[in-house]
């Protein structure tokens, strides 16, 4: 795959939009053909935009397929801690540039155990790629702030599934708020995935189960980080209003922006959804 050259900015994007949403093409629901998403992943670099838009997520398995592409990829490992190092090397071999290892716990008996075998995994790569360790979202357990202690201990990320392809992958926002709250005790950055299409929470479209909203999680982590109770936390990530939220940003202003620190990016099958919200609710202008 060429290099596309970037086209000038028509406009500044602002600091809060910046890399937000990674490109998660290939997975469920959209299930894009890995070389059409690539392509497009590398074609949308010369849009003004482009930079709303951080790494392209692949499976560990579909590195092969990805030789010479042009941009940060972010591999999602489907194995335990003992399949990092391998697509790390053949990345390396390929030329790809990783910006990010994902990986979920397995060990749901001993996640802190998992936790660290995960962590010593990667750095006996004697690599330095940014890790983000899916912890599966529910009422933290004495386990569950054990593995994220791990986590914070070596300056690593976590990792929170925000919904999936039915009801049950839909976290409630009272278990959502109390993992946000962990992770921030710590001081530990954590990115999404899954669910996350739309910048409000709203009900999905047979109105079965209630989708969370992407500006949801980001007034919610700004709240968290300000002292907000679990109770208010859970509150915004409940909040239906796309003017309510969209002027609770506005009024925010630089402090959204430094809410980013925690909260780093979602992974979407669809990057234009979250762009094309931004746009209807004026909060980003390009």
């Amino acid at each position: 795959m060429s290099s596309t050259p970037l086209a000038p900015e028509a406009a500044d994007l602002a600091p809060t939009w910046h890399g937000l949403v990674d490109d998660a093409a290939t997975f469920p629901p959209g299930d894009a053909d890995l070389g059409e998403a690539a392509t497009a992943y590398e074609a949308r670099r010369s849009l003004p935009w482009r930079g709303l838009v951080g790494s392209f997520v692949v499976k560990d398995a579909d590195l092969p397929r990805l030789r010479d592409f042009d941009g940060p990829v972010a591999v999602v490992i489907t194995g335990g801690a003992g399949q990092i190092a391998g697509p790390l090397d053949l990345a390396e071999r390929l030329g790809i540039e990783v910006a990010a290892v994902e990986i979920a716990l397995r060990d749901l008996d001993d996640l802190a155990g998992n936790a660290r075998r995960v962590t010593a995994a990667l750095d006996a790569t004697g690599r330095d790629v940014r890790l983000h360790v899916e912890l599966p979202v529910t009422r933290p357990s004495a386990g569950w702030l054990a593995a994220a202690d791990e986590v914070a201990a070596v300056e690593q990320r976590l990792k929170f599934r925000t919904g999936g392809l039915d009801a049950s992958a839909f976290p409630a926002s009272a278990d959502l708020a109390a993992c946000i709250d962990a992770a921030l005790d710590r001081e530990t950055p954590f990115k999404c995935t899954a669910g996350l299409h739309h910048a409000v929470r709203h009900e999905s479209r047979d109105g079965d189960w209630t989708h969370h909203g992407f500006l949801n999680i980001l007034l919610a982590t700004a709240a968290a980080w300000d002292g907000a109770d679990l109770q208010s936390v859970a509150g915004v990530l409940g909040e239906h209003s796309a003017d309510a939220l969209a002027e609770s940003c506005r009024e925010l202003g630089d402090d959204l922006a430094r809410a980013r620190r925690w909260f780093t990016s979602f992974g979407c099958c669809d990057v234009t959804e979250p762009h094309d919200d931004l746009l209807d609710l004026g909060l980003m202008e390009i």
